[in-house]
Order: structure tokens, then C-alpha cells, then sequence
């Protein structure tokens, strides 16, 4: 099955980082965020790759192209009969990725429907540049295939960005919790599809994945969600990114499943 990552945002929100580079580049523990995100999904044997490129995409073609040359030994002979020699190996050897050009301000829905004519089976896995979680891939693979609906998107409870505050009469503080889980889910991308949803995907490249089609597959009970309890994290700001930057440090990684 494959996976396509969504890499073509801004990153507004990150600014500090992302005006350098796309926020997918963004380092996390001296590797972009991207291949954090890519050896998540083949530590559960999925390892073809589709990325959907926009902003500074030149970027992440520049960093695939030269991937061998960066990340293992070379000989290499100059002059007319130029020539390289690898040497060693790397662990992304049998990795297959397709660098798509999908418009530099498409939307979600714009950017996937772009790389239609590159799914070639019944079945393909999408999510976003930023988001890292130990979600158990192959089981929410094998979920959507049972329930047959056309898309599932993983549920998570999300945490507070706030400490919260149970009060008595008089304002005393019977209870103080910092930062806990709210109630609701909400999605945390990591979404599987079958092909008809490109059935759904017609409002050309500003459409908003996340609205009206996934609105239209809920109505019509077509929208399924895999619950996770467990870590998920999105990069969406200069401060999130210092704390992905911890955990990494810290050997406490829990999306590190590889």
C-alpha cells in the first residue's frame, strides 16, 4: 500500500524555521521531520512513498537526490571519466519515492487529487508533514480494509494547551490538572482511502480535503475513524518543535518504533 505525505504547507506558524526551508525539512534530532515521519510507516512495511511538494518543494528533491551521496561512503573519480563508487549500505535502501509537484498554493484536497494518476492499487495511506505518533499502521490498514467504507481517519483525545482548574465555592482549587486530555477526538490525519475518493475530490486545487469531502463521506456513512490511545504530536509551532526536539534528545521518543 502506498503513503502519500502531504509536504507542499507554509508552515505559517513555524516561521522561525519555516522560512528557510519546508516545514517537512524542519530537524528533529538532526533528520528532517519527513524521515521521521517515512521510517514510521516502513517499521510496518510500508515503504512506497508519494510526497505531494509546493512551498520550497525544490528542497526535499534536492535532499532525495543527493540521499545516497549524504548518508554513505563514495569513492569518486573526476575528470571525463567521471564516476562514483557507494560504499556501505543504508537502512532506506528499499524505500520508493515519488516527488510530485502538486501546485504551490494547492490545498489538501487539490494536492491528492494531483496524484491520482500515481496510486496504482485499490487502497493508499495519506498523511500530514508534521505529524509524528506510534500509531499501529498496519492495524489501521487492516481496519479499513474490513469496515469497507471509502476513508478512515485516525481519532485521538487531544490535550489541553492549558492547566485546568476545578473549583469549590469561596474559589478554592479542589483540583489542579496540567495540561490533561480533553473530551472528544479529534483527527489526527493518518488517514487510508480507497481510490473512489477520488470521486470526491473535484473542486479543483483549492479544495480543502478536510471540509466538504470528508463532510459529504460522513453523511453518507462512508467515514470511518481508527481510535488511538497513544502518543500523537504535531509540529505546527516554534514551541513544539523545541519539545519534539527534547523527547529526541532524551532517548524518549515514542514514535521511534524502528
Amino acid at each position: 500500500m502506498q503513503v502519500v505525505i502531504l509536504c507542499g504547507g507554509y508552515g505559517t506558524r513555524l516561521r522561525e524555521e519555516t522560512e528557510f526551508r519546508p516545514k517537512p525539512m524542519v530537524m528533529v534530532g538532526g533528520r528532517p521531520i519527513l524521515w521521521h515521519i517515512m521510517k514510521m510507516y516502513a517499521a510496518h512495511g510500508f515503504k512506497r512513498f508519494i510526497l505531494c511538494l509546493g512551498y520550497k518543494g525544490e528542497m526535499i528533491k534536492e535532499y532525495f537526490l543527493n540521499y545516497e551521496a549524504m548518508n554513505r561512503d563514495f569513492t569518486i573519480t573526476l575528470g571525463e571519466r567521471h564516476r562514483i563508487q557507494l560504499h556501505g549500505a543504508h537502512d532506506e535502501e528499499d524505500f520508493q519515492v515519488t516527488l510530485a509537484e502538486t501546485g504551490h498554493d494547492a490545498m489538501t484536497g487539490g494536492r491528492i487529487k494531483a496524484i491520482e494518476p500515481y496510486i496504482d492499487g485499490e487502497d493508499f495511506m495519506v498523511t500530514y508533514g508534521d505529524g509524528l505518533s506510534d500509531v499501529p499502521l498496519a492495524t489501521l490498514a487492516d481496519f479499513h480494509r474490513r469496515h469497507g467504507g471509502v476513508a478512515t481517519v485516525t481519532a485521538v483525545s487531544p490535550v489541553s494547551r492549558f492547566g485546568v482548574l476545578e473549583l469549590e465555592e469561596g474559589g478554592r482549587v479542589a483540583r489542579f490538572q496540567e495540561k490533561p486530555k480533553v473530551h472528544g477526538v479529534v483527527s489526527a490525519g493518518f488517514f487510508v482511502f480507497n481510490r473512489k475518493i477520488f470521486d470526491y475530490l473535484d473542486g479543483g486545487p483549492a479544495q480543502v480535503l478536510e471540509q466538504e469531502p470528508l463532510m459529504r463521506l460522513a453523511d453518507e456513512g462512508k467515514l470511518h475513524a481508527f481510535r488511538h490511545e497513544g502518543f500523537f504530536y504535531a509540529m505546527d509551532t516554534y514551541r513544539e518543535y523545541q519539545q519534539l526536539q527534547k523527547m529526541w534528545s532524551s532517548g524518549e521518543a515514542p514514535w521511534k518504533v524502528w
